[in-house]
């Protein structure tokens, strides 16, 4: 799996916007990417240090649209801690 398949997009919410003043960033990654396959995705996508990766699997939501309920698709959250001084800069200022 290359760097293009583990990453798919950055999880912006106001947790995860707190989260980045202590150098930790949310991504959605692919369902079957591993911690060390997930660190060098980012290192090499933003040329930053990787100190730490938490996984997590975040489950679909049942929702209803009329009577039929729906679920939605269930994906994976990563949190990358990053080394001290070292940035991403698609978060800050966004």
């Amino acid at each position: 799996m290359n760097t293009w398949e583990v990453l798919r997009r950055p999880v912006v919410t106001e947790k995860t916007t707190l989260l980045s003043e202590s150098r930790k960033y949310a991504f959605e990654v692919h369902k079957k990417a591993t911690k060390p396959q997930i660190k060098r995705a980012v290192e090499a996508t933003f040329n930053v240090k990787v100190t730490g990766v938490n996984t997590s699997r975040v489950p679909g939501k049942t929702k209803r649209f009329g009577r039929q309920p729906t679920t939605s698709p269930a994906w994976k959250k990563a949190i990358v801690t990053l080394q001290v001084g070292d940035t991403i800069q698609l978060f800050e200022g966004a």
